[in-house]
């Protein structure tokens, strides 16, 4: 029932998105697009990538563990174990941890940004993904290190403020890159255009 349903709601959003483009209503084509595929992945998407993208940023961040000695990964079950010197620490990496929200809602925004041609979109998606699972991975191991050396105690500050910080910093430089610096340089009013300045 929940698929007919999402069906249903699919169509209805193309047939809007059909609507608005024909119109020329280009904020409003965004916006719908966006929002809409954002909320369509998370609903049918996102169950099924949760739990590999977690093993995944588990089993990176763990080679960069098992090379200082600082933590390990058992990335099957995306989980680190942090043998600091106040007492073992486990991490589970889960839902929230696993940057599927921002892979999300990162691609929705690209595929309805008007700016890149269809070739481009590809790959800035793969590369903007890889970023996102990159910048992940290091608020991962922050979040480990700090933990190794400060203890238990240190499990807001890391994981609330210090990894959250050094996260969505890479994050707006990679928005600053992908979406408002292009948009800039290729504005054209007239025959003036930033593109073509050297």
């Amino acid at each position: 029932m929940k698929y007919i349903i999402c069906l249903i709601l699919i169509l209805v959003w193309l047939h809007i998105l059909h609507i608005q483009k024909c119109s020329s209503l280009h904020f409003w084509y965004f916006l719908t697009g966006s929002l809409g595929l954002f909320v369509f992945l998370m609903v049918l998407v996102r169950p099924i990538l949760v739990q590999p993208l977690s093993r995944c940023v588990a089993a990176i961040a763990g080679i960069f563990g098992s090379l200082t000695g600082t933590f390990t990964a058992f990335f099957k079950y995306g989980i680190l174990f942090i043998d600091s010197a106040s007492g073992a620490i486990t991490l589970q990496i889960d839902f929230e941890c696993s940057g599927i929200i921002e892979i999300i809602a990162f691609l929705s925004l690209l595929l309805f940004f008007e700016v890149y041609t269809t070739q481009e979109k590809i790959v800035i998606s793969i590369l903007g993904t890889l970023g996102i699972i990159a910048a992940n991975v290091l608020r991962i191991i922050v979040i480990c290190e700090l933990m190794y050396f400060f203890g238990m105690d240190a499990y807001y500050i890391s994981h609330a403020l210090v990894g959250r910080f050094v996260f969505y910093a890479l994050s707006v430089l990679l928005y600053f890159y992908v979406f408002t610096k292009p948009q800039i340089v290729r504005i054209q009013v007239g025959k003036f255009s930033y593109g073509n300045n050297k």
